[in-house]
């Protein structure tokens, strides 16, 4: 049973410098309570830009997108891990995508392991409605720096130093940025998509698996997570904010005491667009259990973990995303 509208708990960044104590406050309590909240007044952010940008791109006529197909859709690409994927018909999750990350040009791609990971980004041939490889980029950098600023206040709102998080992303973070066309269902949706109140699934029920998600909507509805209670809930839609929410990692990392919320996606009638910014730390960062017992000296022994080997095997194994599917073993 779902609940009405839930109005989200919100972090302005505009007072993120001057009302420091009150906002960091604010944040570690919505990742514990809550594990959703909103950030407004993120500098710099052009909404509209990015909307321009969903919508252009997923209006591209099939043969300029496939150039851009991962290599499991087009065998004539190179790109395993970057670029875009389709709709696949039969899957629950029913969304196409086109998703890039930062570009490292200097490291040696012989010695590191999983070089597929840091492979060269692919972008469309622009006809010069939009500077979307430009405005993208520059999209990014804000992103990294918003999420950067927002995990120096949540070290300080559990009482660690500014940068204790900052660390795991220092070297060649894998963070991902992926635009996200929702188109409605053509015909009958599986069995498993269809809810007992009517509503239809566009993406499953599930928790993030990489560190935080920073998520534009655009205003749209269809985005639902689970309260604290068991019940289901609308986030209630913003045009000019983010949603923001932690995933798996970042939770056992802090041995659940930050929420990774369950969240789905439901039809809403109509084509949907979103862009998630999926920050993720670094392959070799240490993002073992028991994070806190470094900082504070006393707690449960801190066991080292590798994000890189870790994640790609909960994307592949575990959760079984059917974009991630056939990536190689890292």
């Amino acid at each position: 049973m779902a609940s009405g509208p839930l109005e989200l708990p919100v972090i302005d960044m505009a007072k993120s410098r001057t009302h420091r104590d009150e906002i960091s406050r604010s944040l570690v309590d919505a990742l514990e309570n809550v594990g959703f909240l909103t950030i407004d007044n993120v500098e710099g952010l052009d909404f509209d830009i990015l909307l321009k940008s969903c919508k252009w791109f997923f209006e591209q006529p099939h043969e300029k997108k496939s150039r851009l197909l991962r290599r499991q859709w087009n065998q004539e690409n190179t790109n395993m891990f970057r670029g875009y994927f389709p709709v696949i018909e039969g899957e629950p999750s029913r969304k196409e995508g086109f998703e890039f990350g930062p570009v490292y040009p200097e490291f040696d791609r012989k010695t590191t392991r999983a070089a597929w990971i840091y492979e060269e980004n692919v972008w469309p041939e622009e006809d010069g409605t939009l500077a979307f490889k430009t405005e993208l980029t520059k999209a990014f950098a804000i992103m990294h720096n918003t999420a950067m600023e927002i995990l120096r206040l949540t070290a300080y709102g559990i009482g660690i130093d500014e940068n204790a998080f900052i660390s795991l992303f220092d070297d060649k973070p894998l963070t991902t940025f992926r635009m996200i066309h929702y188109p409605t269902w053509e015909s009958s949706p599986p069995e498993v998509c269809l809810l007992d109140n009517g509503k239809v699934i566009t993406t499953p029920e599930h928790t993030d698996t990489g560190f935080m998600t920073l998520l534009p909507t655009f205003g749209y509805k269809g985005l639902e997570v689970m309260t604290a209670d068991g019940r289901w809930a609308e986030v209630a839609p913003r045009s000019t904010s983010l949603v923001m929410n932690i995933g798996d990692v970042f939770s056992r990392m802090l041995g659940g005491r930050f929420r990774a919320t369950r969240h789905r996606v439901v039809d809403i009638g109509t084509d949907r667009f979103s862009f998630p910014f999926f920050l993720e730390p670094s392959f070799n960062a240490d993002i073992g259990l028991n994070f806190m017992t470094k900082y504070t000296g006393s707690g449960p022994e801190h066991i080292p973990e590798l994000y890189g080997p870790w994640v790609f095997h909960q994307y592949k194994y575990v959760k079984k995303h059917f974009e991630y599917r056939v990536l190689p073993d890292v």
